[in-house]
């Protein structure tokens, strides 16, 4: 046996526990996917793809009811036209918020790509800003949301607040749903009509339950991510209180327009099915996850979650230390991937980011973040940021090789 066939042994035995809990919430999910998709009579007829209008499009119409229940929420938008995650929160956010208006963010600086819609820490054309959308943002306590300055920060301005429940590119750990419970409550104890908006990226099925049925009035993500279950081609969904999400509708497409018109012009088979295998896939990536967290914690790299820590998304963060390992590692997961596995990663200019970024995607579909991936911006502490895995055993062997790659580069 080969000391890198002990290391992966030694591992998977120590992971045991963890595995079993994430097959227990993959079971519970699937169950509430399939228990939704017999009260909507999901059939055949519902795949067709539609062009022009589209009115009466009853695949889309169902769709949308689909994705409602699975949340619990009242109504929901989930469109092949929203380009991106990014695209979708950025939709909800210009569909309720008027000039005036004040945004809070208690999660700290938001996303790289949210900063440059919301435009006051980085000038950006079309921003919030410049619609006179004032911005605040609550400073992370410790690495987590200080809730008792939640009351302090809120104003007579404040419209909504945002709450990312992913960590971005950073360090802290994700929200759990009982976290998000907590802001929600205590947002709504302050001022019952300020619009709880979580960013749902990376979270769906990670938990039992979702952000709408523990107080948030609206959440946004992305297709690519965990919800579409590694087949959904492109898109984004809006899901939440009825009059918010019909807002959000007009500025997807034109008022007294909304979400009565937008054609389906891929397979809906594939939004459908990809909903359907979505508690799965998500249960694989997050083992990806956990392998990782185990593996590189063995080697003696600060990882985030550790390995025994609760998640609240797929994303595993781990911090190589320099810039020369964090390209090695994204090299060698590019290398191992089934698609596009002889190209090089290189650190560059991505639209959207302060700093460059190296991507490794060897992806079926283009960026997809819940098949397996890593990423991560040229800055200290050159942490790489690992998602997805539509197979576990396609990142296992992935990371395994990995760390091969790691260990060259610190012999050099």
């Amino acid at each position: 046996m080969t000391d890198s066939d002990r290391l992966k042994r030694e591992v998977l035995a120590a992971v045991r526990d963890q595995f079993a809990r994430v097959d227990e919430i993959s079971e519970l999910n699937t169950r509430k996917v399939l228990d939704a998709m017999r009260d909507c009579r999901v059939s055949a007829a519902h795949f067709t793809p539609t062009t022009g209008y589209a009115y009466g499009d009853i695949g889309r119409e169902t769709l949308d009811k689909l994705y409602a229940g699975v949340f619990g929420a009242e109504r929901a938008l989930v469109r092949t036209q929203f380009v991106s995650g990014t695209h979708a929160l950025a939709t909800v956010l210009f569909g309720l918020l008027r000039p005036g208006d004040e945004l809070i963010s208690l999660t700290g600086a938001p996303y790289d790509t949210m900063q440059t819609v919301i435009g006051h820490a980085q000038p950006s054309k079309g921003s919030l800003k410049e619609f006179g959308v004032g911005y605040n943002e609550l400073p992370l306590l410790n690495g987590r949301v200080d809730v008792d300055g939640i009351k302090q920060i809120l104003s007579s301005r404040t419209k909504m607040v945002l709450i990312q429940r992913s960590r971005g590119y950073s360090m802290r750990e994700p929200l759990s749903i009982d976290d998000i419970e907590l802001i929600c409550r205590t947002v709504k104890k302050i001022n019952a009509n300020i619009v709880t908006f979580v960013d749902n990226c990376y979270g769906e099925f990670v938990e039992t339950r979702e952000p709408i049925e523990v107080g948030a009035d609206v959440i946004a993500g992305s297709l690519i991510k965990n919800i579409g279950g590694g087949l959904a081609p492109t898109g984004g969904y809006i899901v939440g209180r009825g009059d918010v999400v019909e807002q959000a509708s007009y500025r997807l497409t034109a008022p007294g327009m909304g979400d009565e018109l937008g054609a389906t012009l891929c397979d809906g088979r594939l939004l459908y099915q990809g909903l359907f295998m979505a508690p799965h896939v998500t249960a694989q990536a997050l083992k990806s996850a956990i392998f990782a967290a185990a593996l590189f914690s063995r080697l003696g790299y600060r990882t985030s979650p550790s390995v025994e820590a609760p998640r609240g998304d797929i994303i595993q963060a781990i911090e190589l230390g320099t810039a020369e390992k964090l390209i090695a590692f994204c090299r060698a997961i590019q290398s191992n991937s089934p698609v596009d596995s002889y190209a090089a990663p290189e650190p560059w200019d991505m639209p959207g980011y302060d700093d460059q970024v190296i991507m490794a995607a060897g992806t079926f579909v283009q960026g997809a973040s819940i098949e397996l991936s890593a990423d991560g911006p040229m800055r200290e502490p050159y942490a790489v940021y690992l998602q997805g895995g539509l197979t576990f055993e396609h990142s296992m062997t992935a990371l395994m090789r990995t760390v091969e790659e790691i260990q060259s580069e610190a012999r050099r």
